[in-house]
C-alpha cells in the first residue's frame, strides 16, 4: 500500500508511506477554500502516545500579531502554519529523540486562514482531516529496504551531535571501539560513536547488522561477501569472527584506492587480520576487474540452500554508512540468493579477472524475478560487453524519456545519482536534460555541481540540485551546519524512479553508477524493480534530499536571492486555474507574511 487518502468536502490529505518517514500531501478541493489561506497545521499522534504538532521551518515575524497557542513555540505549525502543500515527516526530528516510536501514526491536517487584516485566525478543528498510516522500516512480503540517513549537513545532526562532530576517531585504527565517547551535543550530553552511527546509518545499518548477526548466531550458516570499501569497525569485527569459525569468504577490491604496499590501507589491514585468524574454508580473495570490484553484497547460506541476499549502493565503510546517502535491498528469497551465490562462485573461480567473466553467462544475461515474495525485478551483473551496455543503459534512458509522452499530470522522474557529469552515459544525458521538459515532473539530485537548475517561481521546469553545495551561511533562526568537504560524497545513491504513482512504476537502483565505463569495467549489479510501493519509497527519498539540498544550494551563494512575493489576488487566480502553491523557493526566509506563497505546477503527490 503506497499511500492512504482521506478527505472532507474542503480538503484531501494523502499520506505516502516511506522508509521510517511519511510524505503528506494536501489538496484544497475548490478555489474558494484557498481564499486568505495561511497554510496548514499538522498534528501527529503515534499510537498510544500523546499527540504533538509538527514544527515549521518558517514563522511569523511578529507572532503577537496572530492568534497563538502559548503552550507551543512560535514555529509550531499551530502557530506558524506550514506554507507548502506537502510535508515530509521523519519521526525524531523535533520530538521523541533519536529513538522514535515505530507503528501506526495518525496525522491531522487543518487548513488555516487569515482575517481581512492579514492576521492568523484560530484553528477550526472541524476543518481537519485525519489519516492513519504505518511509519517504520519498509518491508513488503519477504523484501526489505533500508536507507542511510546521511544528513551530516542538517539542523537535526547539528542539534543532536554538534556542528564539529567527529565521524570517526582521529586515529587510523581499523577496529576502534564504537562505544567510546565521540563528543558532546550542544546541550552538553556525551554520546558514543555507536549513538551517532545508529542515527546516521538508520535502516540501512539495521538491515546490514540484522543479516550479519543472524549468520553469526546460527552456526549452520555461512556468508559470501563482495566488498569494495571495507572499514566499518563493527562489520569488520563480525567478519573476522566468522573467519575464525571458518564461515565466510570475501572478494575484496584491491584497486589503488584500497591497496598499497608502501602504506597499507584499511582493506590491506583487514586482509592481514583475516589471514591471521581464518580457519578453512574461510578465505579472502583480493582482486578487481578492469577498474573495480564495486559490488556491495552479502549472501547467506546453510548446508542445503542459499537463504538471503543483501545488495544496494551502500559500502561497508564508515563513510558509506554514516556520511553518504545510500540504500540497501534485502531479498529473503532462496532463488535470488542462489543466483547471487552462483555469481560469487563464478567470479571466485575466475580470480576476479575480466576475460573469464565476460565468457560466463552472467555478463550477458538478465536475471528476472517474478512477482511473489519478492517484487518483480530484473537484475544484470556487470562487467558486460560494450554491446550489452549500450542496450541496457539505452533501455533505461528510453524509459526515462518515455515519461515525456504522458499526460503532464502523470509523468514523473525522481532520482539521486552520484555524479551525472563524470563519465559517458545515455542515462546521464537523459537526466541532465529532464528539468527543461515541462511535461515531466522531475526532481533530481547529484553530487555534480554543474548544470544545476533550481526551481523558478511560476515555471513548470523541473529541479536538479547538488549534494555538494559548499559552505552555506544560514540566516537566523537556522543554526549553522557542517560542510561535506573532506568526508566524501553526500549523494552516493544510484537510483532513478519513473512513474512512481502511475500505472507502470519502476525504480532502477543498485551499485552501478549507470555509466558506460563502469558497466564495462566494474563488478556491479543493477536492478530494475517494478513495484509501486517500492518506487514510492525511493521517490520519497529523492524528495527529501532535493528539498534539503535545494535550500543549502541557495545559501551557498554569496547573497541569497530575494524571495519573490505573490499578492493574495494572484494566489487566488493560481488556485482557480488549477495550480498548487509552494514555498520551495522561500525556505531560506526565516519569517513569512500572507504574500509569500509561490505557485508551481500541480504536484503528483496529492
Amino acid at each position: 500500500m503506497a499511500s492512504v487518502t482521506e478527505q472532507s468536502k474542503l480538503l484531501s490529505v494523502t499520506a505516502h508511506i516511506g522508509d521510517c518517514k511519511t510524505l503528506l500531501a494536501f489538496n484544497l478541493l475548490d478555489s474558494q477554500s484557498a481564499v486568505a489561506l495561511a497554510g496548514f497545521t499538522i498534528q501527529c499522534q503515534p499510537k498510544g502516545l500523546a499527540p504533538y504538532y509538527l514544527y515549521n521551518t518558517l514563522q511569523f515575524e511578529t507572532p503577537a500579531s496572530h492568534v497563538q497557542d502559548p503552550q507551543e513555540p512560535s514555529n509550531s505549525s499551530v502557530n506558524a502554519p506550514v506554507h507548502k502543500f506537502r510535508w515530509l515527516h521523519v519521526p525524531g526530528s523535533n520530538h521523541q529523540g533519536t529513538d522514535p516510536f515505530f507503528g501506526e501514526y495518525t496525522y491531522t491536517v487543518t487548513p488555516r486562514y487569515f482575517d481581512d487584516k492579514q492576521s492568523l485566525i484560530a484553528i477550526d478543528p472541524a476543518q481537519g482531516v485525519a489519516v492513519s498510516v504505518y511509519v517504520g522500516p519498509f518491508t513488503k512480503n519477504k523484501f526489505k529496504l533500508g536507507f542511510t540517513r546521511g544528513y551530516t549537513q542538517s539542523q537535526a545532526f547539528s542539534h543532536n551531535f554538534g556542528v564539529n562532530a567527529l565521524i570517526r576517531p582521529k586515529s587510523d585504527e581499523l577496529l576502534f571501539d564504537t562505544a567510546q565517547v565521540s563528543g558532546s551535543n550542544p546541550a552538553g550530553a556525551q554520546y558514543a560513536f555507536a549513538d551517532e552511527y545508529a542515527w546516521l546509518g538508520l535502516t540501512a545499518r539495521a538491515q546490514i547488522f540484522a543479516l550479519l548477526n543472524e549468520v553469526l548466531q546460527d552456526p549452520a550458516q555461512y556468508l559470501d561477501v563482495f566488498a569494495y570499501d571495507l572499514n566499518e569497525p563493527d562489520i569488520c569485527k563480525i567478519l573476522l569472527e566468522l573467519a575464525g569459525q571458518g564461515r565466510v569468504r570475501i572478494i575484496l577490491d584491491n584497486a589503488a584506492l584500497h591497496h598499497s604496499i608502501s602504506k597499507p590501507l584499511p582493506e590491506d589491514e583487514f586482509e592481514t587480520q583475516f589471514q591471521a585468524v581464518a580457519k578453512s574454508p574461510a578465505a579472502i580473495l583480493r582482486g578487481h576487474f578492469k577498474r573495480y570490484a564495486h559490488d556491495k553484497v552479502f549472501i547467506s547460506f546453510n548446508k542445503d540452500t542459499a537463504l538471503k541476499v543483501l545488495t544496494g549502493s551502500t559500502n561497508f565503510s564508515v563513510t558509506g554508512l554514516y556520511v553518504n546517502s545510500n540504500h540497501v535491498l534485502v531479498f529473503d528469497d532462496p532463488a535470488v540468493a542462489a543466483e547471487y551465490g552462483q555469481l560469487f562462485e563464478t567470479i571466485w573461480q575466475g580470480g576476479v579477472k575480466l576475460a573469464p567473466y565476460l565468457q560466463s553467462p552472467f555478463s550477458s544475461a538478465t536475471f528476472s524475478i517474478a512477482q511473489g515474495d519478492s517484487p518483480a525485478t530484473d537484475i544484470t551483473f556487470a562487467p558486460h560487453s560494450a554491446e550489452f551496455v549500450t542496450k541496457n543503459l539505452g533501455d533505461i534512458a528510453a524509459r526515462i524519456q518515455q515519461e515525456g509522452t504522458k499526460s503532464a499530470k502523470q509523468a514523473s522522474v525522481l532520482f539521486a545519482v552520484m555524479e551525472i557529469d563524470n563519465g559517458t552515459s545515455p542515462v546521464y544525458a537523459a537526466l541532465k536534460n529532464l528539468h527543461a521538459d515541462e511535461n515531466i515532473f522531475s526532481y533530481g539530485i547529484s553530487d555534480s555541481n554543474s548544470g544545476i537548475s533550481l526551481y523558478a517561481p511560476g515555471k513548470k521546469t523541473g529541479v536538479l540540485v547538488t549534494g555538494k553545495p559548499g559552505k552555506a551561511i544560514l540566516p537566523p533562526p537556522f543554526d549553522q551546519v557542517r560542510t561535506i568537504a573532506g568526508i566524501g560524497h553526500q549523494i552516493h545513491h544510484k537510483f532513478v524512479v519513473c512513474d512512481f504513482n502511475g500505472n507502470a512504476p519502476v525504480v532502477f537502483c543498485g551499485s552501478s553508477n549507470l555509466a558506460v565505463g563502469g558497466e564495462q569495467a566494474n563488478g556491479d549489479n543493477l536492478l530494475a524493480i517494478y513495484d509501486g510501493d517500492i518506487a514510492t519509497v525511493f521517490a520519497i527519498e529523492a524528495v527529501g534530499l532535493v528539498d534539503h539540498f535545494q535550500f543549502l544550494d541557495r545559501m551557498a551563494s554569496a547573497a541569497a536571492p530575494a524571495p519573490v512575493k505573490m499578492p493574495v489576488s494572484k494566489q487566488q487566480a493560481a488556485v482557480a486555474a488549477g495550480w498548487f502553491l509552494s514555498t520551495t523557493d522561500n525556505w531560506a526566509k526565516p519569517y513569512f507574511d500572507p504574500g509569500d506563497f509561490h505557485y508551481t505546477d500541480r504536484l503528483l503527490f496529492a
